[in-house]
Protein backbone atom coordinates (compact mmCIF):
# COMPACT_ATOMS: atom_id res chain seq x y z
CA UNK A 1 0.00 0.00 0.00
CA UNK A 2 1.20 3.32 -0.97
CA UNK A 3 1.49 6.09 1.93
CA UNK A 4 -0.97 9.14 1.01
CA UNK A 5 0.73 12.71 1.69
CA UNK A 6 -0.99 15.33 2.44
CA UNK A 7 0.03 18.89 1.83
CA UNK A 8 -0.97 21.86 4.18
CA UNK A 9 -2.26 23.43 1.27
CA UNK A 10 -4.96 20.95 0.97
CA UNK A 11 -5.21 20.90 4.45
CA UNK A 12 -6.45 24.43 4.64
CA UNK A 13 -8.43 24.09 1.62
CA UNK A 14 -10.39 21.51 2.96
CA UNK A 15 -11.09 23.24 6.64
CA UNK A 16 -11.96 26.52 4.59
CA UNK A 17 -14.81 24.59 2.79
CA UNK A 18 -16.04 23.23 5.73
CA UNK A 19 -16.06 26.57 7.20
CA UNK A 20 -17.98 28.51 4.62
CA UNK A 21 -21.09 29.17 4.99
CA UNK A 22 -24.35 28.12 2.58
CA UNK A 23 -26.05 30.22 0.79
CA UNK A 24 -29.35 29.31 1.96
CA UNK A 25 -28.78 27.72 5.48
CA UNK A 26 -31.92 28.85 6.83
CA UNK A 27 -35.69 28.62 6.14
CA UNK A 28 -36.17 32.59 5.91
CA UNK A 29 -33.28 32.32 3.50
CA UNK A 30 -34.80 30.07 1.18
CA UNK A 31 -38.48 32.15 1.46
CA UNK A 32 -36.86 35.01 0.75
CA UNK A 33 -35.02 34.33 -2.05
CA UNK A 34 -38.28 32.04 -4.01
CA UNK A 35 -40.05 35.43 -3.68
CA UNK A 36 -37.47 37.10 -5.29
CA UNK A 37 -37.87 35.02 -8.43
CA UNK A 38 -41.38 35.02 -8.26
CA UNK A 39 -41.11 39.04 -7.65
CA UNK A 40 -39.35 39.08 -11.23
CA UNK A 41 -41.61 37.44 -13.45
CA UNK A 42 -44.82 38.94 -11.40
CA UNK A 43 -44.27 42.35 -11.07
CA UNK A 44 -43.89 42.99 -14.86
CA UNK A 45 -46.97 40.87 -15.87
CA UNK A 46 -49.24 42.86 -13.49
CA UNK A 47 -47.64 46.17 -13.88
CA UNK A 48 -48.51 48.04 -17.13
CA UNK A 49 -46.57 51.62 -16.40
CA UNK A 50 -43.55 51.78 -18.34
CA UNK A 51 -42.02 54.15 -16.57
CA UNK A 52 -42.03 52.55 -13.29
CA UNK A 53 -40.39 49.42 -15.27
CA UNK A 54 -37.85 51.60 -16.81
CA UNK A 55 -37.14 53.18 -13.06
CA UNK A 56 -36.94 49.72 -12.41
CA UNK A 57 -35.01 48.11 -14.55
CA UNK A 58 -32.59 50.90 -14.71
CA UNK A 59 -32.48 49.96 -10.61
CA UNK A 60 -31.33 46.47 -11.12
CA UNK A 61 -28.47 47.99 -13.93
CA UNK A 62 -27.58 49.84 -10.66
CA UNK A 63 -27.26 47.04 -8.56
CA UNK A 64 -24.97 45.05 -11.13
CA UNK A 65 -22.38 47.74 -11.34
CA UNK A 66 -22.66 48.69 -7.44
CA UNK A 67 -22.17 45.18 -6.63
CA UNK A 68 -18.90 45.33 -8.44
CA UNK A 69 -18.10 48.34 -6.56
CA UNK A 70 -19.14 46.51 -3.24
CA UNK A 71 -16.68 43.53 -3.62
CA UNK A 72 -13.87 46.15 -4.08
CA UNK A 73 -14.58 48.77 -1.19
CA UNK A 74 -17.13 47.21 0.83
CA UNK A 75 -15.17 43.69 0.71
CA UNK A 76 -11.81 44.34 -0.23
CA UNK A 77 -11.50 47.56 1.26
CA UNK A 78 -10.46 49.86 -1.93
CA UNK A 79 -11.69 53.29 -2.43
CA UNK A 80 -12.74 53.88 -6.07
CA UNK A 81 -14.33 56.58 -7.95
CA UNK A 82 -13.46 55.65 -11.13
CA UNK A 83 -16.41 52.94 -11.64
CA UNK A 84 -18.31 55.14 -14.48
CA UNK A 85 -14.71 54.16 -16.62
CA UNK A 86 -15.43 50.63 -16.83
CA UNK A 87 -19.24 50.48 -17.10
CA UNK A 88 -19.13 52.94 -19.94
CA UNK A 89 -16.16 50.79 -21.34
CA UNK A 90 -18.54 47.75 -21.43
CA UNK A 91 -21.76 50.54 -22.98
CA UNK A 92 -19.26 51.20 -25.46
CA UNK A 93 -17.92 47.60 -25.77
CA UNK A 94 -21.39 46.31 -25.87
CA UNK A 95 -22.63 48.46 -29.16
CA UNK A 96 -19.59 48.18 -31.19
CA UNK A 97 -19.63 43.80 -30.53
CA UNK A 98 -23.60 43.01 -30.60
CA UNK A 99 -24.65 46.61 -32.73
CA UNK A 100 -21.98 46.36 -35.46
CA UNK A 101 -20.86 43.19 -35.56
CA UNK A 102 -23.79 42.03 -34.95
CA UNK A 103 -22.95 39.15 -32.71
CA UNK A 104 -25.79 37.07 -30.21
CA UNK A 105 -26.52 38.48 -26.92
CA UNK A 106 -25.07 35.71 -25.07
CA UNK A 107 -21.56 36.44 -26.49
CA UNK A 108 -21.92 40.13 -26.71
CA UNK A 109 -22.43 40.89 -23.03
CA UNK A 110 -20.19 38.73 -21.67
CA UNK A 111 -17.06 39.71 -24.11
CA UNK A 112 -18.08 43.68 -22.84
CA UNK A 113 -17.34 42.80 -18.92
CA UNK A 114 -14.44 40.94 -20.51
CA UNK A 115 -13.06 43.77 -22.04
CA UNK A 116 -13.88 45.96 -19.10
CA UNK A 117 -11.99 43.06 -17.26
CA UNK A 118 -9.15 43.64 -19.46
CA UNK A 119 -8.88 47.21 -18.89
CA UNK A 120 -9.14 47.00 -15.50
CA UNK A 121 -6.29 44.27 -15.39
CA UNK A 122 -4.24 47.21 -17.30
CA UNK A 123 -5.16 49.37 -14.56
CA UNK A 124 -4.80 47.47 -11.24
CA UNK A 125 -0.74 46.72 -10.87
CA UNK A 126 -0.17 50.50 -11.05
CA UNK A 127 -3.59 52.14 -9.04
CA UNK A 128 -3.10 49.46 -6.19
CA UNK A 129 0.13 50.78 -5.65
CA UNK A 130 -1.70 53.41 -3.63
CA UNK A 131 -3.77 53.64 -1.19
CA UNK A 132 -7.03 55.58 0.43
CA UNK A 133 -7.12 59.22 -1.64
CA UNK A 134 -4.66 58.92 -3.17
CA UNK A 135 -6.16 55.51 -5.12
CA UNK A 136 -9.32 57.34 -5.16
CA UNK A 137 -7.87 60.12 -6.94
CA UNK A 138 -6.24 57.89 -9.61
CA UNK A 139 -10.02 56.33 -10.29
CA UNK A 140 -11.37 59.70 -10.44
CA UNK A 141 -8.86 60.50 -13.15
CA UNK A 142 -10.33 57.17 -15.09
CA UNK A 143 -13.25 58.78 -15.55
CA UNK A 144 -12.01 61.59 -17.42
CA UNK A 145 -9.86 59.84 -19.70
CA UNK A 146 -13.06 57.17 -20.61
CA UNK A 147 -15.13 60.66 -21.74
CA UNK A 148 -11.83 61.97 -23.71
CA UNK A 149 -11.37 58.82 -25.39
CA UNK A 150 -15.31 58.13 -26.17
CA UNK A 151 -14.81 61.95 -27.86
CA UNK A 152 -12.56 61.41 -29.93
CA UNK A 153 -13.46 57.65 -31.16
CA UNK A 154 -16.06 58.59 -33.57
CA UNK A 155 -15.94 55.25 -35.26
CA UNK A 156 -16.61 53.02 -32.16
CA UNK A 157 -18.71 55.78 -29.98
CA UNK A 158 -20.55 58.15 -32.11
CA UNK A 159 -17.50 61.30 -30.72
CA UNK A 160 -19.32 63.94 -29.45
CA UNK A 161 -23.10 63.00 -30.67
CA UNK A 162 -23.01 59.76 -28.90
CA UNK A 163 -24.44 56.55 -30.80
CA UNK A 164 -27.54 54.78 -30.99
CA UNK A 165 -27.30 51.45 -29.21
CA UNK A 166 -28.52 48.28 -31.37
CA UNK A 167 -27.34 45.54 -30.09
CA UNK A 168 -29.89 42.37 -30.03
CA UNK A 169 -31.42 41.39 -26.41
CA UNK A 170 -32.46 37.83 -27.40
CA UNK A 171 -31.39 34.41 -26.84
CA UNK A 172 -32.24 31.94 -29.40
CA UNK A 173 -35.65 32.49 -30.10
CA UNK A 174 -36.76 34.02 -27.03
CA UNK A 175 -36.45 38.50 -28.02
CA UNK A 176 -36.85 40.33 -24.53
CA UNK A 177 -37.92 42.93 -26.68
CA UNK A 178 -40.75 41.51 -27.85
CA UNK A 179 -41.28 38.99 -25.29
CA UNK A 180 -44.18 37.19 -25.59
CA UNK A 181 -45.74 34.63 -22.68
CA UNK A 182 -48.21 32.50 -24.23
CA UNK A 183 -51.00 34.34 -26.01
CA UNK A 184 -49.81 37.57 -24.51
CA UNK A 185 -47.23 40.20 -26.29
CA UNK A 186 -45.42 41.71 -23.78
CA UNK A 187 -44.00 45.07 -24.45
CA UNK A 188 -40.39 46.44 -24.29
CA UNK A 189 -40.26 47.70 -20.79
CA UNK A 190 -41.77 44.16 -19.58
CA UNK A 191 -39.33 42.14 -21.30
CA UNK A 192 -35.96 44.11 -20.52
CA UNK A 193 -37.24 44.65 -16.55
CA UNK A 194 -37.11 40.28 -16.75
CA UNK A 195 -33.66 40.51 -18.70
CA UNK A 196 -32.29 42.65 -16.31
CA UNK A 197 -33.20 41.64 -12.84
CA UNK A 198 -32.56 37.71 -14.36
CA UNK A 199 -28.77 39.02 -15.02
CA UNK A 200 -28.88 40.59 -11.59
CA UNK A 201 -30.03 37.30 -9.62
CA UNK A 202 -27.15 35.56 -11.27
CA UNK A 203 -24.10 38.36 -10.71
CA UNK A 204 -25.76 38.52 -7.10
CA UNK A 205 -25.26 34.63 -6.54
CA UNK A 206 -21.98 34.71 -8.32
CA UNK A 207 -20.92 36.97 -5.76
CA UNK A 208 -22.20 35.22 -2.94
CA UNK A 209 -19.92 32.62 -4.17
CA UNK A 210 -16.83 35.06 -4.52
CA UNK A 211 -17.27 35.46 -1.12
CA UNK A 212 -17.52 32.79 0.44
CA UNK A 213 -14.50 31.47 -1.32
CA UNK A 214 -10.80 31.28 0.06
CA UNK A 215 -10.06 34.95 -2.35
CA UNK A 216 -13.42 35.66 -1.15
CA UNK A 217 -11.81 35.47 3.01
CA UNK A 218 -8.30 36.60 1.59
CA UNK A 219 -10.16 40.15 0.37
CA UNK A 220 -11.76 40.41 3.92
CA UNK A 221 -8.97 39.49 5.68
CA UNK A 222 -6.20 42.42 4.04
CA UNK A 223 -9.52 44.71 4.52
CA UNK A 224 -9.34 44.13 8.23
CA UNK A 225 -5.53 43.99 8.72
CA UNK A 226 -3.41 43.94 6.08
CA UNK A 227 -0.33 43.55 7.82
CA UNK A 228 -1.74 40.37 9.96
CA UNK A 229 -2.87 38.94 6.20
CA UNK A 230 0.11 39.46 4.75
CA UNK A 231 2.58 37.74 7.53
CA UNK A 232 -0.19 34.71 7.67
CA UNK A 233 0.45 34.29 3.63
CA UNK A 234 -2.16 36.26 2.43
CA UNK A 235 -0.25 37.95 -0.81
CA UNK A 236 -1.92 41.60 -0.82
CA UNK A 237 -1.70 43.15 -4.54
CA UNK A 238 -2.40 39.53 -6.31
CA UNK A 239 -5.94 39.48 -3.70
CA UNK A 240 -6.34 43.05 -4.77
CA UNK A 241 -5.74 42.63 -8.39
CA UNK A 242 -8.53 39.72 -8.37
CA UNK A 243 -11.07 42.42 -6.76
CA UNK A 244 -10.09 45.14 -8.87
CA UNK A 245 -10.29 42.88 -12.05
CA UNK A 246 -13.80 41.22 -11.10
CA UNK A 247 -15.29 44.56 -9.81
CA UNK A 248 -14.65 45.73 -13.56
CA UNK A 249 -15.88 42.59 -15.37
CA UNK A 250 -19.36 43.28 -13.53
CA UNK A 251 -19.31 47.16 -14.13
CA UNK A 252 -18.70 46.05 -17.93
CA UNK A 253 -21.82 43.37 -17.81
CA UNK A 254 -23.88 46.44 -16.27
CA UNK A 255 -22.99 49.05 -18.76
CA UNK A 256 -23.52 46.68 -21.73
CA UNK A 257 -26.90 46.23 -20.24
CA UNK A 258 -27.48 49.53 -19.32
CA UNK A 259 -26.64 50.65 -23.03
CA UNK A 260 -29.71 48.55 -24.58
CA UNK A 261 -32.28 49.61 -22.01
CA UNK A 262 -31.54 53.28 -22.53
CA UNK A 263 -30.88 52.52 -26.44
CA UNK A 264 -29.06 55.87 -27.18
CA UNK A 265 -25.79 56.38 -25.12
CA UNK A 266 -23.02 59.35 -25.33
CA UNK A 267 -19.35 59.58 -23.14
CA UNK A 268 -20.99 62.42 -20.85
CA UNK A 269 -23.41 59.17 -19.60
CA UNK A 270 -20.55 57.85 -17.77
CA UNK A 271 -19.13 60.72 -15.52
CA UNK A 272 -18.21 61.84 -12.36
CA UNK A 273 -22.02 61.78 -11.58
CA UNK A 274 -22.44 58.13 -12.27
CA UNK A 275 -19.64 57.15 -10.29
CA UNK A 276 -21.11 59.45 -6.72
CA UNK A 277 -24.36 57.60 -7.45
CA UNK A 278 -22.12 54.40 -6.96
CA UNK A 279 -20.84 55.26 -4.07
CA UNK A 280 -24.11 56.66 -2.85
CA UNK A 281 -25.73 52.79 -3.16
CA UNK A 282 -23.14 50.80 -1.83
CA UNK A 283 -22.97 53.60 1.37
CA UNK A 284 -27.02 53.82 1.54
CA UNK A 285 -27.81 50.23 1.08
CA UNK A 286 -25.04 48.43 3.51
CA UNK A 287 -20.88 48.36 2.71
CA UNK A 288 -19.48 44.49 2.36
CA UNK A 289 -23.11 42.58 2.17
CA UNK A 290 -25.33 40.75 -0.92
CA UNK A 291 -28.41 42.23 -1.06
CA UNK A 292 -27.28 45.93 0.36
CA UNK A 293 -26.77 47.48 -3.67
CA UNK A 294 -29.93 46.16 -4.15
CA UNK A 295 -31.26 47.91 -1.63
CA UNK A 296 -29.36 50.94 -2.45
CA UNK A 297 -30.19 50.59 -5.97
CA UNK A 298 -34.20 50.67 -5.24
CA UNK A 299 -34.08 53.61 -3.16
CA UNK A 300 -31.85 55.85 -4.92
CA UNK A 301 -33.86 54.88 -8.36
CA UNK A 302 -36.62 56.43 -6.42
CA UNK A 303 -34.82 60.14 -6.02
CA UNK A 304 -35.15 61.28 -9.34
CA UNK A 305 -39.18 59.79 -9.24
CA UNK A 306 -39.07 61.88 -5.87
CA UNK A 307 -38.02 65.24 -7.72
CA UNK A 308 -40.10 65.25 -10.33
CA UNK A 309 -42.99 64.44 -7.81
CA UNK A 310 -41.63 67.65 -5.73
CA UNK A 311 -40.75 69.77 -8.49
CA UNK A 312 -44.90 70.72 -8.58
CA UNK A 313 -44.43 72.25 -4.45
CA UNK A 314 -40.80 73.63 -4.82
CA UNK A 315 -39.79 76.58 -7.01
CA UNK A 316 -36.07 76.11 -6.80
CA UNK A 317 -36.60 72.61 -8.77
CA UNK A 318 -37.17 72.44 -12.32
CA UNK A 319 -39.37 70.39 -14.14
CA UNK A 320 -37.56 68.18 -17.04
CA UNK A 321 -37.44 70.72 -20.09
CA UNK A 322 -37.80 73.91 -18.74
CA UNK A 323 -34.97 76.40 -17.39
CA UNK A 324 -33.96 78.24 -14.31
CA UNK A 325 -33.63 76.38 -11.02
CA UNK A 326 -32.06 73.47 -9.69
CA UNK A 327 -32.20 70.45 -12.29
CA UNK A 328 -33.64 66.77 -11.41
CA UNK A 329 -29.96 65.61 -11.88
CA UNK A 330 -28.88 67.98 -9.84
CA UNK A 331 -30.84 67.94 -7.01
CA UNK A 332 -30.30 64.26 -6.88
CA UNK A 333 -26.18 64.64 -6.26
CA UNK A 334 -27.62 67.05 -3.24
CA UNK A 335 -29.75 64.30 -2.22
CA UNK A 336 -27.05 61.57 -2.44
CA UNK A 337 -24.40 63.64 -0.80
CA UNK A 338 -26.83 64.33 2.05
CA UNK A 339 -27.74 60.66 2.39
CA UNK A 340 -23.64 60.11 2.47
CA UNK A 341 -23.34 61.68 4.85
CA UNK A 342 -26.31 61.03 7.18
CA UNK A 343 -25.61 57.18 7.06
CA UNK A 344 -21.88 57.65 8.00
CA UNK A 345 -22.80 59.67 11.20
CA UNK A 346 -26.10 57.84 12.13
CA UNK A 347 -26.47 54.14 10.22
CA UNK A 348 -23.18 53.12 8.97
CA UNK A 349 -24.90 49.70 8.55
CA UNK A 350 -26.95 51.21 6.19
CA UNK A 351 -30.37 49.69 4.71
CA UNK A 352 -29.30 46.01 5.15
CA UNK A 353 -28.94 46.91 9.04
CA UNK A 354 -32.51 46.92 9.30
CA UNK A 355 -33.36 43.87 8.31
CA UNK A 356 -30.66 42.34 10.36
CA UNK A 357 -30.82 40.62 13.68
CA UNK A 358 -29.51 42.51 16.74
CA UNK A 359 -26.16 40.84 17.77
CA UNK A 360 -26.09 40.23 21.85
CA UNK A 361 -23.72 41.69 23.49
CA UNK A 362 -21.67 39.15 26.13
CA UNK A 363 -22.88 40.83 29.80
CA UNK A 364 -20.63 42.55 31.87
CA UNK A 365 -18.67 40.97 34.79
CA UNK A 366 -20.22 41.84 38.29
CA UNK A 367 -17.17 43.66 40.20
CA UNK A 368 -17.15 40.51 42.71
CA UNK A 369 -16.62 38.01 40.00
CA UNK A 370 -13.83 40.82 38.21
CA UNK A 371 -12.11 40.78 41.83
CA UNK A 372 -12.49 36.84 42.36
CA UNK A 373 -10.70 36.17 38.87
CA UNK A 374 -8.10 38.60 39.18
CA UNK A 375 -7.16 37.34 42.57
CA UNK A 376 -4.37 34.82 42.75
CA UNK A 377 -5.27 31.40 43.34
CA UNK A 378 -4.02 30.00 46.69
CA UNK A 379 -0.74 27.41 46.64
CA UNK A 380 -1.67 26.14 50.43
CA UNK A 381 -2.66 22.53 50.73
CA UNK A 382 -5.78 21.15 52.85
CA UNK A 383 -3.48 20.35 55.47
CA UNK A 384 -2.11 23.66 55.71
CA UNK A 385 -5.46 25.02 55.63
CA UNK A 386 -6.09 22.93 58.27
CA UNK A 387 -3.62 23.63 60.48
CA UNK A 388 -4.55 27.35 60.13
CA UNK A 389 -7.67 26.92 60.82
CA UNK A 390 -7.33 25.42 63.86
Amino acid sequence: MTATTTTPDAVLARSAQARAPRLFDTLTKKILVTLFVVAIFAIPLNVADSYVLTVLATAAVAAIAATGLNLLTGYAGQISLGHAFFVGAGAFAGQVLGGQLGLPFLVWLPLAGLFAGALGSLVAPFALRLRGPYLAIVSLGLVYIGIYAARNLPALTGGLNGTVVTAPVSIGPVDFARLQVGPFLLTREQGMFILCWVVLALVLLATANIVRSRSGRAMQAIRDHDLAAEVLGVRRLPTMMNAFVVSSVLAGIAGGLLGVLLQYIRPENFGLDLSIQYVAIIVIGGLASIWGPVLGALFIGLVPVLAIWLADYLPFISKPGEQGGVSVSGFGLVVYGVLIVLFLLFRRGGLISFFRAPTRRRPKASATTTDAASRPASRETPTQKEGLSS
